[in-house]
């Protein structure tokens, strides 16, 4: 009786894992900006939901921009 049960689990997750669809990869954009470049104007929301503009710190203050890849995508 077990070898019938372990036979059928056997089976189906083989079965099972044929089927599966595996995800393509998609490219990664191609970077438009290159290290030294201007970064464009764009607007965000702060902490306090706010909206700040890049633009709103030019000549009053040092902006450090980081870009992490899939940070808090689940990717």
């Amino acid at each position: 009786m077990k070898k019938i049960l372990f036979l059928v689990f056997f089976l189906f997750v083989f079965i099972s894992s044929s089927f599966a669809q595996t995800a393509t990869p998609t490219p990664a954009p191609t970077p438009k900006l290159k290290v030294g470049d201007v970064a464009p104007d764009f607007e965000l929301v702060d902490t306090t939901r706010k909206k700040v503009k890049l633009s709103d710190f030019k000549g009053k203050k040092n902006v450090v921009l980081a870009f992490y890849v899939l940070a808090f995508t689940g990717g």
